[in-house]
């Protein structure tokens, strides 16, 4: 027969590439290049899809599941898990299980159509994500000022002038909460029309390297940085009267009383920009004809997450550049539905058990896991289902973590490896290869920089009796559920009530109408290809089941554009997505407010670290699920220890040598790369490495260990507002380890 092209969506980070991939009589991935068809990324591709070949045929991916250690059949794997969930189910209750939800688990279609399904079916209140490592405060931001905690503003790359960006490194991330295929050439752009690019950052990464300014900030200051400029917008009269704003807005001038105490000069010491240099900053953000403030998980990792994520967008309206073409603008997904949600946003319905943090968008702090799983009493968590997640490297003090996982009942992963969190699980259940399975994004359109919409068949069918990702989830949830029936079963479930309840929404394509006449018209693939083909349906671009017969459809996407279709540029929407109670932007929330007493507090009397430690990010990695490819462990993406060569020097310390890093958690042993890219007094380790635990089954990865930097992350140490972990920032000491 001979090789064939197939082209899919890469589902390897935040940017939605577009992929063109070549495949053997076997159904092997031996080549991969960018689909220069597709419309949104026009080609780009990065290192990690170009290996997604290698990552597919991975001989270290497990191909059956594991029970006790040893291959099993499905069936045989299933049973298990009934019994270990029924069994801790019967002797401690439901909240005696947890679910931790990996960030791989938002690249694919089946993470976001059927993990809400497991943990409601649990009825567990014990839910944990990577999010609250990564980016809660940008939900908790979004939920109090627009009502909506997946409102997100994205930077409007395509049609800025100004771009202001903070904690971010999207030459190497590939972008994060703003997805955008070729996020380099995006800058470039802005750059190339005449517009500019400021980087805050404490290092001069690849990203500040390409920017017009680069602006070193002392970690975890960058609260203080934001609040400087709205002052500074404020005392100098430079807020906009954006006519699209008006009378849109709540709490204007509880904002500028807030502001009063933070003058570029009374916040320059602390941070390390010079106030004239703030002020000029602000001056010109707001002359900018557009402009837009984007912040990212460097904002959201530390002691003022929230207040951050917060002040970003405040400053977008300030300017008059909340949604407006060329500012923070909301992207319109094609499978999301037309109506709004309509309960207020709210946080600490309950608390954790130990340490009684609130409860924020439906889940607890992974910080406080390691409590749960360790404290004896009432409540104590016995079992854990984990999917496509690693905290036992990823979860701050993860030693801690690692060592409560063996105190487990039962432990079940869904991951394609034994890894260092896996290793402790009873059973282990992989899903199939990504060639094996269909792929849209419904998590990551929602952040595109772009309205766009792909859908990517799968390319190599699944062998017989082999449960697909959606199939393995599904089962999953009956089992929690009690039921353990046909997985069919859920899908009809949610079918028919999403259709129930979209004939009774006014403003939905299909009020008044009959379900089970809906119902008929689906897509006649599998019934997640019908789940996906209903919200399309439903969505802003959808056919709504016949009303618009040139609207979209599954079949539409599918056939008529296997390259994607792109939506076009995105448009103002603030109307369809404000759900706060007043029907307003509120821009200074009371929670907020009462936070910035912790500013204050600070200004008044700093807390003074000698050494501070933040994470870093490499192009060829994506926190620790891709360190088993051996292309992507070569070159620059190496685990190192970068400090500032004065720092070095008056430790002793030359390149390659090892250092030790203490904090209150623990201590580690790192190599040593002293570098002038990196502010004095900093340090910087890259996050997701310490493959050097025993019982794991990634051999590239192992022969690549590096040393895990959440060894000396700080559990105790959150964001209040959203629960995140801090990890930029942390207090650590040094010394040269002889």
């Amino acid at each position: 027969m001979g090789d064939r092209t197939a082209f899919r969506t890469c589902p390897l980070c935040e940017a939605l590439c577009g992929l063109e991939l070549t495949l053997d009589d076997a159904g092997a991935v031996t080549r991969v290049r960018g689909d220069e068809k597709d419309p949104f990324s026009k080609g780009f591709i990065c290192p990690k899809g170009a290996t997604l070949g290698s990552l597919d045929g991975d001989p270290d991916r497990l191909a059956e599941p594991l029970v006790k250690g040893a291959t099993a059949g499905w069936e045989e794997a299933f049973d298990a898990v009934k019994r270990g969930l029924a069994d801790v189910i019967a002797r401690h209750g439901r909240d005696a299980v947890a679910v931790y939800i990996g960030n791989p688990t938002a690249h694919s279609i089946a993470g976001p159509l059927y993990a809400g399904a497991i943990v409601k079916a649990l009825g567990t209140r014990n839910l944990f994500t990577a999010s609250t490592a990564d980016q809660m405060p940008k939900h908790v931001a979004c939920g109090h000022m627009f009502g909506d905690p997946l409102a997100i503003p994205v930077p409007d790359l395509d049609r800025t002038g100004h771009l202001l960006m903070l904690g971010a490194n999207p030459l190497e991330s590939n972008g994060s909460l703003a997805s955008a295929p070729d996020f380099p050439g995006r800058l470039k752009a802005i750059r190339a029309r005449g517009g500019k690019v400021t980087v805050v950052d404490p290092r001069r990464t690849r990203t500040a390297a390409l920017a017009d300014e680069h602006l070193f900030i002392r970690p975890g200051t960058d609260a203080f940085f934001l609040m400087a400029l709205v002052h500074t917008l404020f005392a100098e009269d430079l807020v906009a009267s954006a006519e699209h704003l008006a009378g849109r807005v709540n709490g204007l001038d509880d904002l500028r009383a807030l502001a009063v105490d933070f003058a570029p000069e009374r916040v320059a010491t602390l941070t390390g920009i010079p106030a004239g240099t703030i002020r000029r900053t602000a001056r010109e953000l707001a002359a900018a004809e557009r402009a837009a403030v984007y912040g990212r998980i460097g904002t959201c990792t530390q002691a003022y997450g929230t207040l951050n994520s917060w002040l970003v967008d405040v400053l977008n309206v300030l300017t008059g550049n909340l949604d407006r073409p060329g500012g923070a603008m909301f992207p319109r997904p094609a499978h999301a539905p037309v109506y709004r949600r309509k309960k207020p946003f709210t946080t600490g319905r309950w608390r954790s058990r130990v340490r009684g943090l609130p409860e924020v968008n439906g889940e607890l702090p992974v910080a406080t896991l390691a409590d749960e799983l360790e404290t004896e009493g009432e409540g104590q968590v016995k079992a854990l289902i984990t999917i496509g997640g690693n905290p036992a490297l990823s979860a701050p003090n993860a030693a801690r973590l690692d060592r409560a996982l063996d105190g487990l009942e039962f432990m079940v992963s869904i991951d394609p490896y034994l890894n260092e969190t896996t290793r402790h699980a009873d059973v282990i259940m992989p899903p199939p290869r990504p060639a094996q399975t269909p792929h849209y994004d419904i998590a990551l359109t929602g952040l595109a920089v772009r309205d766009y919409a792909r859908y990517s068949p799968p390319v190599v069918p699944l062998p017989d009796g082999r449960p697909s990702e959606a199939a393995l989830l599904a089962r999953l949830a009956m089992i929690a559920s009690g039921a353990d029936g046909d997985p069919a079963a859920l899908d009809e479930m949610i079918i028919k009530s999403t259709l129930a309840k979209a004939v009774t929404v006014e403003g939905s394509p299909v009020h008044g109408r009959e379900p089970d006449e809906l119902r008929k018209m689906l897509d006649h693939g599998t019934l997640t290809e019908q789940r996906l083909d209903m919200m399309l349906r439903l969505g802003p671009y959808g056919d709504g089941f016949g009303a618009d017969p040139a609207g979209l459809t599954l079949t539409r996407l599918r056939t008529g554009h296997p390259h994607g279709l792109d939506l076009g540029a995105l448009k103002p929407r603030l109307d369809e997505v404000l759900c706060t109670t007043s029907g307003r932007v509120e821009l200074c929330p009371s929670t907020f407010a009462a936070d910035v007493d912790r500013l204050h507090s600070a200004l008044r009397d700093p807390e003074t670290s000698e050494t501070v430690l933040i994470g870093r990010r490499h192009l060829r990695s994506n926190n620790s699920w891709l360190h088993n490819v051996p292309e992507l462990v070569r070159g620059s993406n190496t685990c190192t220890l970068q400090l500032n060569p004065a720092d070095a020097d008056r430790l002793g310390i030359a390149a390659g040598d090892p250092v030790r890093v203490t904090s209150r958690t623990g201590t580690i042993e790192a190599v040593a790369e002293p570098t002038d890219t990196i502010m004095a007094g900093v340090v910087s380790l890259p996050h997701g490495w310490g493959h050097d635990r025993p019982g794991t089954r990634t051999g590239t990865a192992s022969r690549h260990a590096g040393v895990n930097v959440n060894a000396v992350t700080d559990e105790r140490e959150i964001d209040p507002l959203s629960g995140n972990a801090v990890f930029n920032g942390v207090p650590v000491t040094l010394e040269a380890a002889r």
